[in-house]
């Protein structure tokens, strides 16, 4: 049976946008790349997860059946090195993030995945991967650990548009360190080493590196080949780059036929940095007393391959349009109407209807579809003040909002019911900010306020106080600060 409408998406690796289409019918196979779970997951991580929630649930919406894979690494360096400096097991380590995550999701009204996957229940499959790789003469072991051969895989860097012969051998990379052939080859099993975690292989025991993890569940689960890939921007090269390579060396088959990268978010105009002070999480901006109905309008409202700037002022923005979307749906439901003959409001009403699916439909416009829900707020808050709305209407606008509604996720959102996810554990269980980021944030609020932009002032000392971190001004115009 024909899908009813075509839906179009920026593919990276043709650098064009491309109809979406399922290799089988309807049934759409796509995989997520998900959190490292070694800390909480920061806003720029929610941004993806925010735009794949409202992709899948429109083609749901559209009549495709998805079959949805999303991972949890819990095993790489940063998990090692995390866990050692708060004296846990990787495993305990990545417990209490995974657990978060999964708190983050219902805060966020993030719809789980069919399946939501951990690299350490996948190592068996890695390492009978890696094996057929070097069958292949694809990779290679040296001293424990084992290497991709960049250079046996021609296609290398179309994805990411950088080409086999940039990547030479004269890459900055510390031969004392990296046992390789060439400095491009990158690791698939990494040797062991004194206090780490390691699995037995046949090069010894050791642990996969990352980006073995995702090629390999992803096949696991959804076939050799599949549908839609996702991710950040941020994974296009290497980690993506790499996923096609050692997926395609072994099968020959296109690895995944259709890519998707979520841009860069920034905060006040700068890349989100803990060493800024402009570092949010979801508990952050939940301690600030934020919604998760605002957060989701706010992250949704540029279109996906855009970046977004993300600001306190622009989620009380995006809060306040959260709020006039459900005042007007209370208006509609409580108007007493009769049957009245209005063509201009049932034109905009189908207007709206089609300009709406039609934003998503044209690679995922977030920003066309919410202009077309307004557009239809102010044609029907006009026609309510001119008593010209009769029942019919009401019901064609109220279906037109439930469908909205049901995709992006934001008007029937019960705020309280989703802070209630968090129960008492709204602040990190760790510092998040280091002494150094500490005196830079202090330093940027006392220039804010020299420069009288007392509300950036203001600003900066809230994102202290969310880390934890209590500021005094002295009388003698001294700063002083403290932990909680």
């Amino acid at each position: 049976m024909p899908l009813p409408i075509e839906i179009h998406l920026y593919n990276t690796l043709s650098r064009a946008l491309e109809p979406l289409r399922p290799a089988e019918d309807a049934r759409l196979r796509m995989y997520t790349c998900g959190l490292t779970v070694y800390d909480y997951g920061h806003i720029g991580n929610y941004r993806t997860f925010v735009a794949v929630d409202i992709l899948q649930r429109f083609l749901e919406s559209e009549g495709y059946h998805l079959e949805t894979v999303l991972n949890l690494t819990d095993i790489d360096d940063k998990m090692i090195d995390r866990a050692q400096r708060a004296g846990r097991s990787v495993r305990e380590h990545a417990e209490i993030y995974a657990r978060a995550f999964a708190q983050d999701m219902e805060f966020l009204g993030l719809r789980r995945p069919d399946h939501l996957v951990r690299a350490t229940d996948f190592i068996p499959d890695m390492i009978a991967w890696i094996e057929r790789l070097v069958a292949a003469g694809h990779a290679y072991a040296s001293q424990g650990s084992v290497y991709f051969r960049v250079s046996s895989f021609p296609a290398y860097g179309r994805l990411s548009g950088k080409p086999l012969e940039e990547l030479q051998s004269g890459a900055r990379v510390d031969s004392d360190q990296y046992e390789k052939e060439q400095a491009r080859d990158f690791v698939l099993w990494k040797a062991h080493k004194p206090g780490e975690p390691a699995w037995p292989s046949p090069w010894g025991p050791g642990r996969p590196g990352w980006h073995i993890e995702c090629s390999v569940m992803s096949m696991k689960l959804l076939g050799e080949s599949f549908d839609l890939h996702a991710g950040g921007a941020d994974l296009i090269f290497p980690h993506h780059e790499n996923e096609i390579a050692q997926s395609e060396a072994v099968t020959g088959r296109t690895f995944v036929r259709h890519w998707l990268h979520v841009e860069f978010l920034l905060v006040n105009g700068e890349k989100m940095s803990k060493s800024l002070g402009n570092y949010y999480t979801l508990r952050d901006l939940a301690a600030q007393g934020f919604h998760a109905s605002g957060i989701r309008y706010l992250l949704a409202s540029v279109p996906y391959r855009r970046q977004l700037n993300f600001t306190l002022d622009g989620l009380r923005q995006a809060e306040a349009a959260v709020e006039r979307l459900r005042a007007f749906g209370d208006r509609l439901r409580r108007a007493t109407l009769e049957n009245a003959d209005n063509v201009e409001l049932q034109a905009a009403i189908e207007a709206a209807g089609l300009r709406f699916r039609g934003s998503l439909a044209e690679n995922l416009n977030t920003a066309g579809a919410l202009a077309a829900i307004f557009d239809l707020l102010r044609a029907g808050n006009q026609a309510l003040d001119q008593n010209a709305m009769g029942l019919g209407h009401r019901e064609a606008i109220e279906r037109l909002l439930a469908r909205f509604d049901s995709i992006f996720g934001i008007i029937e959102t019960d705020d309280r019911r989703r802070m209630e996810a968090y129960g008492n554990e709204l602040h990190p269980v760790e510092a998040t900010l280091a002494d150094e980021a500490v005196e830079q944030l202090l330093a940027r609020r006392a220039a804010a306020r020299l420069e009288r932009n007392y509300a950036l002032a203001d600003q900066l000392r809230t994102q202290l106080e969310t880390a934890g971190i209590v500021v005094e001004d002295t009388r003698d115009g001294q700063v002083r600060w403290r932990r909680k």
